[in-house]
């Protein structure tokens, strides 16, 4: 369905807000570095410190919006229940690893130790998304855009309290991996092995979906049902399946983060 000139105006709208409020983020944080290197209050191996785990935290975080905007450029709305799907692929993976972690593997494998439970996060964070889409999304997808929105909130609690219910409240901690303990000289700086490596991957992982959304088909496709669904549907593309496909590489970025996190 085409969008009405009203919501063009919406849309045209909420990005100038966006854009002034990442203005005046940005306007802050130039403002209070410059303050406080002038107060001499941190020394430079300190800064370094903020900086690395900044990207680190960055790109964390950067993953888990990916599904937030690509939902929202698909269908314009705004998924509620992402955050529940990027928790579910991170508790999922946790008892994997921990499993794998008792058994030994781990030590013996610290790669595939480390990848095996990202792959299994990402395929239950994914898995949970497209199931929240056909039960909660699909059947709301004509109707006014208030309803999908409590929809949403609605999974978001039901995902909630059935994780609640099934392990608790308790706080768990993913096991240590040795391979990761320590860190790495970098220019002279000492960083942690483990906010390298976090931030590498994410740079990585968000390299190849950029990738994929740039130059491949179904990103094509997915820029297409971003424009214009009706439009899209008339040349061929299954508007399904690419929405399927948006709510599952979203909610895959987000489950390795999860992990990471």
């Amino acid at each position: 369905m085409r969008t009405s000139p009203g919501e063009r105006l919406l849309d045209l709208a909420v990005s100038s807000f966006l854009w002034g409020f990442r203005i005046l983020i940005v306007a802050a944080i130039v403002i209070g570095t410059i303050a406080s290197i002038r107060a001499g209050k941190y020394s430079s191996d300190q800064w370094i410190g903020f900086v690395v785990l900044g990207i680190s935290q960055g790109s964390i975080y950067a993953l888990i919006a990916l599904g937030y905007t690509m939902v929202y450029g698909i269908l314009r709305m705004i998924n509620f229940a992402h955050g529940e799907i990027f928790m579910s692929g991170a508790f999922s993976a946790y008892f994997l690893a921990t499993w794998l972690n008792n058994s030994g593997f781990v030590d013996r494998n610290p790669v595939l130790g480390l990848l095996i439970p990202i792959l299994f996060a990402m395929i239950m964070s994914a898995s949970i998304a497209m199931l929240v889409e056909r039960i909660a999304y699909r059947p709301l997808r004509e109707a006014p855009r208030l309803v999908p929105l409590i929809s949403a909130i609605g999974a978001s609690f039901f995902l909630q309290y059935t994780f609640r219910g099934f392990f608790g409240p308790g706080v768990y901690a993913y096991p240590p991996i040795k391979a990761l303990d320590g860190q790495w000289n970098v220019f002279g700086f000492g960083i942690l092995k483990v906010q390298i490596i976090v931030a590498v991957a994410a740079a990585a992982m968000m390299g190849i979906l950029y990738s994929i959304v740039q130059y491949t088909k179904i990103g094509k496709a997915m820029r297409a049902v971003s424009e214009d669904k009706d439009t899209a549907a008339l040349m061929g593309i299954d508007v399904n399946q690419i929405i399927v496909t948006t709510f599952a590489v979203g909610a895959a970025m987000a489950g390795a983060a999860g992990l990471a996190r």
